[in-house]
């Protein structure tokens, strides 16, 4: 039986959950991106559909972000371990959420810099994100 009391673990399904979740979020992003700012093959992930499924996977994301608060993210300010890659992520997700909230629902006369800021932070979050995953701290003597 594995031990998953210890604390700031995540249980097996809130681990899947939060990686689903941020995963998809990242990857349809980076996806709308290729498409519509860089044109990588354009008609195909530039389409309104990628973007509905981004909005889709960024609730999701969200779900997930909040499922890991009241355990994992205590847990891991109380330990210290992977806090300035836990810390980056709670900013970034944070910057993003207002971000994409502007987007859709910000002034137009902003509309451009908060689509450029939003891109670049969330490729900053999905790199952080990776490494928060696979970093292991070296244990002291």
């Amino acid at each position: 039986m594995k031990n998953t009391s210890r604390l700031g673990k995540m249980p097996g399904w809130q681990r899947y959950f939060v990686l689903i979740g941020m995963l998809s979020c990242s990857l349809t992003g980076t996806a709308y991106l290729l498409g519509h700012e860089f044109h990588v093959q354009g008609t195909t992930l530039g389409a309104h559909s990628v973007l509905m499924w981004h909005g889709i996977a960024a609730m999701l994301a969200t779900m997930a972000l909040g499922s890991v608060l009241p355990f994992h993210l205590k847990a891991g300010l109380k330990s210290k371990k992977k806090l300035w890659s836990g810390v980056s992520q709670l900013a970034f997700l944070a910057t993003l959420l207002i971000s994409g909230a502007l987007l859709y629902y910000g002034p137009e006369e902003i509309r451009d810099s908060v689509i450029t800021s939003h891109w670049m932070i969330g490729l900053a979050f999905f790199a952080i994100f990776l490494l928060h995953g696979v970093y292991a701290r070296k244990p002291t003597s």
